[in-house]
């Protein structure tokens, strides 16, 4: 029997009502979906569990909504292989990329075991302050250092041990593939394409403009200080979990030695993909010129 764990975004009504209607059809197909116990009330016939324990009691993983219900997610999975399938319900969309008219074409596969998955790498956080690590997060898209009111901070910066600059700016990027059409693309950051093994250290409007945006190989490790004297310095990951960051402390980032998986629909590139969300131009049709 397929256990299919669901979790949608609640704010939105369109995406409630696919979850019940997903729901039944799983039921009909000999499967069971569960959810998380705020669920329960609106998706109906599920069973519920608590959020800590979902991913433990599932296969596959369904989400309904955008990028920050996709970001939720994955962080519930705390790191276990189990393949999330995202439905855009939402606005661009670029994890949640397949369509609604794709759902029950990919659940179809599901249930047979027959889907093609895309590894998508993680970071691993860590806060130190003095000389204690006082917090550890994992993250899909980003690590963002950034001062409080638009003040310019000042963030002593290290790749794989060695002292690469202290940077003056609005705040610093850490990103991965998956992150670099988040934050990072604002930043003027390079779009990278989701699989390649690297990480994007990236400058939010930098002081001195020569200080641009830098990738390097997934086996180094990134580690800031925040420069004594900074005030209202906030430490927020893939954009949900914020942490207040204090002088002299240290956030140490590196690869994770989790991955989150994506479930794919055959025929739909990547390429595709950022054409729909970012509206690049489409070549137009090939006209035959005028022979008179």
């Amino acid at each position: 029997m397929k256990k299919i764990g669901l979790v949608i975004k609640l704010s939105n009504p369109e995406a409630i009502k696919l979850g019940c209607d997903i729901c039944e059809w799983v039921s009909e197909k000999g499967g069971a979906v569960y959810t998380s116990q705020n669920l329960l009330e609106v998706i109906r016939p599920a069973t519920s569990v608590p959020a800590g324990d979902l991913s433990a009691s599932i296969d596959v993983m369904v989400v309904l909504g955008g990028d920050g219900t996709m970001l939720s997610a994955a962080r519930m999975l705390d790191g276990r292989k189990v393949p999330i399938l995202g439905i855009n319900m939402g606005g661009l969309g670029f994890l949640t990329a397949s369509t609604l008219k794709e759902v029950y074409p990919l659940l179809e596969r599901i249930m047979r075991d027959d889907y093609v998955i895309e590894e998508r790498m993680m970071l691993s956080v860590s806060l130190n302050r003095k000389n204690e690590t006082v917090a550890k997060h994992k993250v899909l898209n980003d690590v963002v250092i950034r001062g409080a009111l638009g003040r310019l901070v000042r963030l002593e910066t290290k790749i794989n041990n060695e002292y690469v600059n202290t940077y003056r700016a609005d705040g610093l990027i850490i990103a991965t593939p998956t992150g670099s059409t988040a934050y990072s693309l604002s930043a003027n950051g390079p779009i990278l394409y989701p699989t390649i093994h690297s990480i994007i250290v990236a400058p939010i409007c930098p002081f001195n403009l020569t200080n641009r945006p830098v990738v390097i190989p997934d086996w180094m490790s990134v580690d800031v200080t925040v420069i004594p004297d900074q005030m209202s310095v906030g430490l927020m990951l893939d954009g949900q979990v914020d942490v207040s960051l204090e002088a002299g402390d240290l956030v140490k980032v590196k690869r994770a030695e989790a991955s989150v998986y994506l479930i794919k629909y055959e025929g739909k590139s990547y390429f595709d993909i950022l054409r729909e969300r970012l509206m690049w131009e489409i070549k137009p049709p090939c006209v035959e010129p005028d022979r008179k």
